[in-house]
Order: structure tokens, then sequence, then C-alpha cells
């Protein structure tokens, strides 16, 4: 009797196991990481947004290692698109990224201005019962608009990256806004 009440217990812990064994997403399902096409700008922002992450799930970047990388960035060199001291640095080529923490993943190319390009990801993880966390100021400043690698010094671009709940775009547009209004606003939302 403990010899069959012992082997249901291992199924059963087998069962869970595979259960609790994430996704793995190829980033943009496209073949290769790369700077978006112009035909699809927003490639990167809008597979995001289509992707429902969860806790333990992975994102795998295909890519040339002669020609590219993956770096995973703070909010800020996000936001400035600054590839000086990444969080994390995979140059193999087939790079993966296990989403073990929630809250929001920041990822850029890794070659010389390809992130002012658009080649850049921001993901969000829930945390493990499905509630996300709110984003912080850094969050909020990290999807403000980059300006273009060809704009002139001093221009913004007029669009902001779409966000992945319902209430971000209003976030941003009321954390960009810098006044008074604006902070009272964000509070009510929050």
């Amino acid at each position: 009797m403990r010899a069959r009440a012992a082997l249901a217990s291992a199924a059963v812990l087998l069962l869970l196991a595979g259960g609790c064994a994430g996704a793995m997403y190829k980033v943009g399902d496209l073949d290769a990481w790369g700077v978006p096409p112009p035909s699809k700008p927003d490639v990167y922002k809008s597979w995001a947004k289509s992707v429902h992450f969860a806790l333990g799930d992975s994102i795998w970047f295909l890519y040339p290692p002669s020609q590219d990388s993956v770096l995973q960035v703070t909010p800020e060199a996000f936001a400035a698109c600054d590839l000086a001291n990444p969080v994390l640095k995979l140059a193999d080529g087939n790079s993966v990224f296990n989403l073990t923490t929630p809250g929001r993943a920041y990822y850029t190319s890794g070659a010389p201005g390809h992130c002012r390009k658009g080649q850049k990801l921001w993901v969000d993880v829930p945390m493990a019962n499905g509630t996300y966390l709110q984003p912080s100021a850094s969050d909020l400043a990290a999807l403000a608009p980059t300006p273009a690698a060809e704009a002139p010094e001093g221009f913004l671009q007029a669009s902001a990256p779409a966000g992945a709940h319902p209430s971000a775009a209003e976030l941003r547009a009321v954390a960009g806004a810098g006044s008074v209004v604006a902070a009272v606003a964000l509070a009510l939302l929050l």
C-alpha cells in the first residue's frame, strides 16, 4: 500500500513539475532579431502586447552573432538607448532570457544605433497570482518616445509606444506632461 501511495505521489509531482515549466516565445515571431522594417516599425511593441507572459516563461532572440547581440538593460538605459552598462549581455545568436521576476523587463540590441531604430523590447511579467506590478516612475520614463537616430538634436518623436495594459497610455501621457495637473491626474489613475 505504501509503495502505491509513493508511486501516486511521484506521478502527481511529475505532472505538477511539467505544468510549472514556462513557455518559450520567439521574440517578434520573426526569422531573426533585427532592426524593424519601415513597414512594421512597431513590430516588437505589437508582439509584446499580443503575448500574455507568465513567471517561468522564456523569450528567445535569434540573430547572427557576428552582427548583433541582446542586452537586458535598466529602464533608464532603455529610454536613452544607453548600451554602456547592461544588466546582462548575450551574444551567441541564440539567446534565451528567463522571466523569473515579476515586473517590467527591458531588452535592446547591442549593435550601435539599432536601439534608436526601434530594435528594443519591453515585456511585463505578472506576479504568480496573475496581477501586474504598478509601473514605477522609471518605467514610465523608459516608455517616453526615443529620439530617432537621424532626427536633429532636440527633436523628439510624436508617437509614444503602445502599452501592455489599458491604462498604460494614459499613465505615459500624464507622466510626460510634467505639470501639477498631470501629477494630480496620475494620482487619480493609480
